[in-house]
């Protein structure tokens, strides 16, 4: 892309053509007089002129190196054009899916519940465990299928006892960005305090800085305990606060489920969101700060009462990178590919 657009730059303008082409002619050499950075470019346009009488190429000649001029910078135009089209795609929205939704499937059959992602046109894995076969083996077998690993676990003990390579060198292996810790240990349901937080916001960002030097990403993934309140506001406040080497990936169910607002997050610090976990919740299904809940309460994504609508507008606006499903209910087979028509009908209709 550099290159392309160094080329672009260093085409010479019709004036500078006629400046250092004219003198070589001039002069009677075939050479141009060395007058500028695009002597060389020029050079070789003046060698192929034979000289005429006058010592300037006739009338022919000039429109023939203003077509090659103007054609050239036609090709490098299409070429950017095309360039940044491609860019854009890239940096789409992606869909991905949390491979604990399909934890009851793969325990029958591996190929045939990865087959089913590939199938229902997402590309993208959540994950990192390999079921019983070797990581090669894995990699080769949903490589077949168009499928990769965008994230792995950081498991928090992992974490704390300074096994922080282990889980750089399992992203590394897949070529993934991303490694999610997913739960913060603590005493009993709901009783997560100011002192959890703080030791956790201290590990996150030290095993952040770590991992960011082999360009990995660490992210936290809430679950509802974190909205105890605290202060002016709830514990969840204070890591996002204090996220200097981490980011999250907010699973949006869990931060409603805690009593927050997962679009009021998103909206804040767009930029801490490179993931969203998108689960919709039953409406009338009661919250809980527990990080506990019935998996039945899954629904289709647009059929909750989380707005997931608003959620995916935000997230195509500032470039979230991976919409993640994660369906835990019992009926995961037959909600997904629904969920994901209807991300794919939203996007569709934001303009």
């Amino acid at each position: 892309m550099r290159g392309i657009l160094y080329l672009f730059d260093n085409i010479p303008n019709q004036t500078q053509l006629n400046h250092e082409i004219e003198p070589a002619y001039w002069t009677g050499r075939h050479d141009p007089v060395p007058t500028g950075s695009h002597t060389g470019m020029i050079k070789n346009h003046a060698k192929i002129l034979p000289k005429v009488g006058t010592g300037y190429p006739d009338t022919g000649q000039v429109m023939t190196i203003e077509r090659n001029y103007n054609h050239m910078k036609r090709i490098i135009t299409l070429v950017l054009g095309l360039t940044f089209l491609f860019t854009a795609q890239l940096q789409a929205q992606e869909i991905a899916l949390q491979m604990y939704s399909l934890r009851n499937q793969t325990k029958d059959d591996v190929k045939g519940s990865h087959q089913l992602v590939a199938d229902w046109g997402i590309k993208y894995l959540e994950g990192g465990g390999t079921y019983g076969m070797s990581q090669e083996e894995y990699k080769k077998m949903i490589s077949e299928m168009g499928l990769s690993v965008i994230g792995v676990g950081a498991d928090y003990n992992e974490l704390k006892n300074n096994n922080i390579q282990k889980i750089i060198d399992q992203a590394k292996a897949y070529g993934a960005k991303y490694a999610t810790c997913f739960w913060i240990p603590h005493q009993g349901d709901g009783n997560f305090t100011i002192k959890e937080t703080q030791e956790a916001i201290e590990l996150f960002n030290k095993a952040g800085a770590e991992m960011q030097k082999e360009g990995i990403t660490l992210l936290y993934h809430p679950h509802g305990y974190e909205f105890t309140s605290h202060g002016s506001g709830v514990l969840f406040d204070e890591m996002v606060k204090n996220a200097n080497n981490y980011k999250f990936n907010m699973d949006v169910y869990w931060v409603q489920m805690g009593g927050g607002d997962p679009v009021a997050y998103l909206k804040a610090n767009p930029e801490l969101y490179p993931l969203l976990h998108l689960k919709d919740r039953k409406k009338g299904t009661p919250g809980s700060k527990d990080g506990r809940g019935d998996v039945e309460t899954n629904v289709v994504l647009g059929e909750g009462d989380i707005d997931i609508k608003s959620l995916i507008e935000l997230a195509v606006k500032h470039k979230v990178e991976y919409l993640v499903i994660e369906d835990e209910s019992t009926r995961s087979v037959e909600q997904i590919p629904q969920s994901v028509a209807y991300i794919n009908k939203i996007k569709s209709q934001i303009k």
